[in-house]
């Protein structure tokens, strides 16, 4: 059983002690329905792994606020383990540090200002199609109603407005297999592909400024897959290439401007998820901009869950105790301070 009333800080710790890789987060949806089942303020529900804890006070506003429980695979970092300040083991940051948040807030939060919504749910770090907060959107849209939302993904306690979105394609090169003693006879496609390569290093990503915000976008092979045996010739290599693009792009414009890019090859799209524009115009999102992150935000550079809130309709930021750039690293860890700093935050907030 999870202890909602330890602080943040040992909550974190005990939730990285329970393993939760993504496909494998039964164990810690059960122990976090159990606790909240406990509180006699929130209503409980269910759906796969993924668990939502809602007040019902007939307040003006809802405020939802969301974590994933899944983390990328464990490599050594797990039991976690607290040394000078820091709590080290796997998703410490990204995300069980705002997730341990979260549940601090479901103890705490009897009489919040806003009703609240708090959404647990499973496989963030996979591909879209797997994803637990957008099962709940198609099986339960109505759990996740709200008129403003909150991701708790790694920010290092800073707002992040809106998010990039992302995009896989592959990049075809074609060729003609032959034996490799008589090459003249063939074309190579590797080296075709050559070409391909040459047109990423010349490329210059944008950096553009949406709704105040700065964004940069970033555009990449990621994988190179080519080759028949030994003594051939090849006649197909692909690129596989990650577009990172700004909110000031639907997904269809990003196709568009890859396939200029890479104009001559063969492009096929394997997997994309929308970008959401910041939104910090919205009431709320002023408001907590103002109260949590007095009065600064800045642009988030990475694809997260706001942008499945935004395609709802509930305007959404990031902000979470994580630091991102540690998020996924074998020695992960979250500060101290700042888990603590985010819980009053957040409590301060919603107690108005």
């Amino acid at each position: 059983m999870l202890d909602l009333n330890s602080d943040a800080v040992e909550l974190t710790g005990a939730l990285v002690d329970v393993r939760s890789e993504s496909g494998d987060e039964r164990a810690l949806a059960d122990l976090v329905e159990a606790g909240l089942r406990e509180l006699d303020h929130l209503t409980v529900y269910r759906d796969g792994d993924a668990v939502v804890a809602r007040t019902e006070l007939g307040r003006d506003r809802r405020i939802v606020v969301a974590g994933h429980l899944d983390t990328v695979p464990i490599v050594d970092n797990v039991p976690s383990r607290l040394e000078e300040g820091r709590l080290y083991g796997c998703g410490s940051t990204d995300m069980k540090a705002g997730v341990a948040v979260q549940l601090r807030l479901a103890r705490l939060l009897t009489e919040p200002v806003h009703d609240l919504t708090l959404v647990f749910y499973d496989n963030e770090e996979v591909d879209a199609s797997r994803n637990g907060l957008a099962r709940l959107s198609r099986n339960r849209p109505e759990w996740l109603a709200g008129d403003f939302a909150i991701l708790m993904e790694p920010t290092d306690g800073m707002i992040e407005g809106g998010c990039q979105g992302t995009m896989r394609v592959e990049v075809s090169a074609s060729g003609k297999r032959a034996h490799s003693a008589r090459s003249w006879m063939g074309e190579n496609a590797i080296h075709k592909a050559g070409e391909i390569l040459d047109r990423l290093r010349a490329y210059t990503p944008r950096e553009p400024v949406v709704e105040g915000l700065q964004f940069h976008e970033g555009l990449n092979a990621v994988f190179v897959e080519g080759g028949v045996a030994g003594n051939v010739i090849p006649d197909e290599c692909v690129v596989k290439v990650n577009y990172r693009f700004a909110p000031d792009l639907s997904v269809e414009a990003a196709e568009a401007h890859l396939r200029e890019v890479f104009d001559g090859f063969e492009v096929t799209v394997v997997d994309a998820a929308a970008p959401a524009r910041p939104g910090l115009e919205d009431p709320s999102a002023a408001a907590f901009v103002e109260a949590v992150g007095e009065g600064r935000a800045r642009a988030k550079l990475g694809w997260t869950d706001v942008s499945l809130f935004s395609g709802l309709g509930v305007p959404a930021v990031n902000y979470g105790p994580g630091d991102p750039m540690l998020a996924h690293t074998r020695d992960e860890y979250a500060e101290t301070a700042k888990i603590a700093d985010a819980e009053a935050r957040m409590l301060a907030w919603l107690r108005g």
